[in-house]
C-alpha cells in the first residue's frame, strides 16, 4: 500500500501558509511579546487611580480581542528574585472569572484572592493587609460577577458540609435586598445579580470596618477599596464605589476627574476612626 506521508505533509505545508483568522491577529497584535514587568519604582509611582485606569484598559483589551502578546518565560525569569504588584483583586473561584485573563494581565501584576462568593474573611483580610501594607500595592478590587453559584446558593439556603458556613458570609446580601414579590431564589437571575452586587457593597465595607491596617492606608489615600461586576455574558467589568443605603455608583471615566479617596469612601462608618492618621 503506497505511503500517505507526502500528501499529509503537502497538506501541511498548505496550512501553514494560509493567513491566520482575523481574530487570531488581533490577539497577537503585538509583536515582539512583551517582556515588561511592573518594576519597583513604577509601583512607587502608581496611585490608586492610575491602578484602576490600568484594569480598565485591560479589560477593554479582553473584550475586544487585543490582548498584549507577552514572553512568559521571559516575565518568568525577570519576576523571579521580586514581585511588585499594583492591586489586589478578592474574586470568585468560578472558572469563567480568573482576573489574569478578563484584566489582560501580566505576572507580576496583582495579587489574586479566589474564593466562592469572593467573601471575605480573617484569611483574605491577612492576605490584603500584606499585599498593602508590607508589599505596597495600591488597590483593592473585591470583584463579583453575574449569575454567581455562591449567591444562588445563598438565596436557597442550600446546607453542604463546610460550604454552609461560606454561604453564610452572603445571606445579609440575600437579607438586604428588598422584596419587591419577585421570586428570592436562584430560578430568578435578576434577583442573583441584585445579591452579587449588593454582596461586594458589603464586602467593601466589611474591610473598613475589620482591618484597622487597611482603614488606616486607606483614609490617607494611599490605597483604594473599590467594587466590581464582571458580567460572564459581555467579558465586561463595571466599577463602582459603594455608599451606605445607596445602589452602586458606577465610576465615571475620565479617571483623572476622580480622586484617590472620593467622599463616597465614608462607607463604613458616620465618623473616621480616632486614631486614623490625617
Amino acid at each position: 500500500m503506497p505511503s500517505r506521508r507526502p500528501f499529509f505533509f503537502c497538506v501541511l505545508l498548505l496550512l501553514g501558509s494560509l493567513p491566520l483568522p482575523a481574530s487570531e491577529h488581533a490577539a497577537l497584535a503585538t509583536s515582539p511579546a512583551s517582556t515588561a514587568i511592573m518594576t519597583e519604582a513604577e509601583q512607587v509611582t502608581t496611585s490608586p487611580a492610575d491602578a484602576l485606569e490600568r484594569l480598565y484598559q485591560g479589560n477593554d483589551r479582553f473584550v475586544s480581542g487585543h490582548r498584549v502578546a507577552r514572553d512568559w518565560p521571559a516575565q518568568v525569569h525577570a519576576t523571579a528574585h521580586g514581585q511588585h504588584p499594583f492591586a489586589s483583586i478578592v474574586s470568585c473561584m468560578d472558572s469563567r472569572t480568573a482576573v489574569e485573563q478578563i484584566f489582560d494581565l501580566g505576572m507580576g501584576d496583582v495579587f489574586s484572592i479566589r474564593l466562592a462568593g469572593n467573601v471575605i474573611n480573617d484569611d483574605v483580610l491577612g492576605s490584603l493587609e500584606y499585599a498593602h501594607k508590607v508589599a505596597g500595592a495600591k488597590l483593592i478590587v473585591v470583584l463579583g460577577h453575574s449569575h454567581c453559584g455562591a449567591m444562588k446558593g445563598a438565596a436557597d439556603d442550600v446546607v453542604l458540609g463546610n460550604l454552609t458556613s461560606l454561604l453564610a458570609h452572603v445571606k445579609p446580601a440575600v437579607v438586604g435586598i428588598p422584596n419587591d414579590g419577585s421570586p428570592r431564589t436562584s430560578k430568578n437571575l435578576k434577583f442573583v445579580d441584585q445579591v452579587g452586587r449588593l454582596n461586594v457593597i458589603l464586602a467593601v465595607r466589611l474591610i473598613r470596618e475589620r482591618s484597622a491596617v487597611l482603614r488606616e492606608l486607606h483614609d490617607r489615600q494611599t490605597i483604594d477599596i473599590i467594587g466590581g461586576f464582571y458580567d460572564i455574558e459581555t467579558g465586561k467589568v463595571e466599577f463602582y464605589k459603594p455608599l451606605i443605603g445607596a445602589d452602586p455608583e458606577p465610576v465615571k471615566k475620565p479617571l483623572a476627574s476622580i480622586p484617590a479617596a472620593a467622599p463616597a469612601h465614608q462607607d463604613a462608618a458616620t465618623t473616621k476612626p480616632a486614631h486614623a492618621a490625617h
